[in-house]
């Protein structure tokens, strides 16, 4: 038995033997297995030691893996932008809640075994499992904060490890494993779980219940029209969709059934109407700033949505547009300045087709608008992001030369980074904003300024943005997540 610094001996639960599997559901059952046993030990043993039992070991346990290893340079279908490997080699990755996972993991895994022809292996990692990530869901258990007990949490127990909780594979770095494997998939099961858990503490709501497509507002409005909307659908069973979610984790299946609304709302609150095998909608209302932004992008992600979109206000640059118009992004000026170190200002962030095409005919579907009709309410071009919601008070000299410059028509403070975000992460991304005030022509956002026409449109904005996410949920997958969000050295899985 291995001691540590401490001299204490490490215990941990019998070692799972390594498997091969040749059927997916199997595999994802033998990772279920790994992952219940894995936990189970480090509750139990975090359980007695918070009540007090004498402190004899370091218990530790690990994370379960899956493995696969190709010797074939054979082409597979050029078609797919994930599913496969990209040469021959050795290719590995951590797993975590493989429960919340199983379809995805299913899917992904049912790829790989068709494309190679291989067989897929799934045992124990070398990555030790953090007590605090093995607790999470258990309400009657919580992790105390350092210093609160009366001996150092990590003489006993993992805790999470930086090492293994960055973002290393997405951003391209040439990551590798410690046996020189290959990532099979962009996340390590730390950085899920990382997010997982800032999941629930910014949106009150626990990574379960999040759907496939994702609508991010800095308006709460939306949150209210939404809320309206899934009533809606929820008086009518034969549309598919199931229930509401709000924060708190409050559920109504019912058009006129009371939503409880917490004493305290989360920083970012976020309501999910639910369809089956999570092909519903997710609103958050991340507020304003490119701060947000990116944290809810950030922990997002690992949930692997099949699209996110940003639907929200923004300041019309044009004298030509109206308050109430709407702008859509086929391009984004970048002075947010919060990914700069993951994802350089110089890398072009693309218009993906399948969601400007969705998004378009959203808008004439609701609006009644079609071809050149279309551009009385609605412009495409540039948005521009910025980090400082007061720019109007300094010299307008400078940025109203770059806004010219890069010909931008929309100005937001969230937009750039939703989609900078949605490409590091290849999560297919899109913008829609509403123009609510126009700062370069005198008409800034001030009480009683709406239109009538500015607010019949911000009431069609939100559910544009429901219909484009409908029109995706109706396509292939593989159509939406484009190649064009895949970079030289991919992982398998999407």
């Amino acid at each position: 038995m291995a001691t540590n610094g401490q001299n204490l001996p490490v215990k941990s639960p019998p070692a799972g033997v390594p498997r091969s599997f040749s059927d997916a559901d199997a595999a994802v059952a033998y990772l279920q297995e790994l992952y219940a046993e894995a936990t189970t030990f480090l509750r139990d043993h975090f359980d007695a030691t918070i009540a007090g039992a004498e402190r004899t070991a370091r218990y530790r346990a690990f994370y379960p893996e899956l493995r696969i290893v190709t010797t074939s340079f054979a082409k597979i279908d050029s078609r797919l932008s994930f599913g496969h490997v990209s040469e021959p080699g050795v290719y590995t990755t951590t797993i975590t809640r493989p429960d919340l996972f199983a379809n995805y993991l299913t899917q992904q895994i049912e790829l790989l075994i068709e494309n190679h022809g291989v067989t897929v292996s799934v045992g124990p990692s070398i990555t030790p499992m953090p007590v605090h990530f093995a607790v999470a869901g258990d309400d009657s258990i919580t992790v105390p904060q350092d210093g609160a007990l009366d001996f150092p949490l990590r003489d006993v127990f993992d805790v999470p490890d930086l090492a293994t909780t960055n973002d290393d594979i997405v951003n391209g770095f040439g990551f590798e494993y410690e046996d020189g494997a290959a990532p099979l998939a962009p996340f390590t099961a730390q950085r899920v779980d990382y997010s997982l858990a800032r999941l629930s503490h910014y949106t009150a709501t626990t990574p379960e219940h999040f759907q496939n497509h994702v609508l991010f507002t800095n308006y709460q409005f939306y949150v209210e029209e939404f809320e309206g909307f899934a009533r809606q659908m929820l008086a009518d069973p034969d549309n598919g969709y199931t229930a509401l979610v709000g924060p708190g984790n409050e559920v109504i299946t019912e058009s006129s059934a009371h939503l409880p609304t917490p004493a305290k709302l989360p920083q970012m609150p976020t309501y999910h109407l639910k369809r089956e095998g999570g092909a519903g909608i997710t609103l958050v209302n991340i507020g304003v700033g490119p701060s947000n932004a990116k944290t809810a992008t950030d922990h997002i992600a690992v949930l692997r949505p099949h699209a996110w979109l940003m639907v929200g206000h923004c300041a019309g640059l044009r004298n030509s547009q109206s308050l109430g118009d709407f702008v859509l992004a086929h391009a984004y000026l970048r002075e947010d300045h919060v990914l700069d170190d993951d994802l350089p200002v110089w890398v072009p962030i693309p218009a993906l087709a399948e969601i400007q095409v969705a998004l378009e005919t959203a808008v004439a579907e609701v609006t009644k608008l079609a071809g050149y009709d279309l551009k009385r309410i609605m412009r495409t071009g540039t948005v521009a992001t910025i980090d400082n919601r007061n720019w109007e008070l300094r010299d307008q000299s400078g940025p109203v030369q770059r806004l010219s410059q890069s010909r931008a028509i929309a100005l937001d403070m969230e937009s750039a980074t939703i989609a900078a975000n949605g490409y590091r992460f290849r999560v297919p991304y899109g913008t829609l904003l509403c123009v609510s005030d126009k700062p370069l022509h005198g008409e800034l956002k001030l009480p009683g300024m709406a239109s009538d026409f500015y607010k019949t449109q911000v009431s069609r904005h939100l559910l544009i943005g429901i219909r484009a996410m409908e029109q995706l949920r109706d396509m292939p997958l593989e159509r939406i997540h484009s190649r064009k969000l895949r970079s030289f050295e991919e992982t398998a899985f999407l």
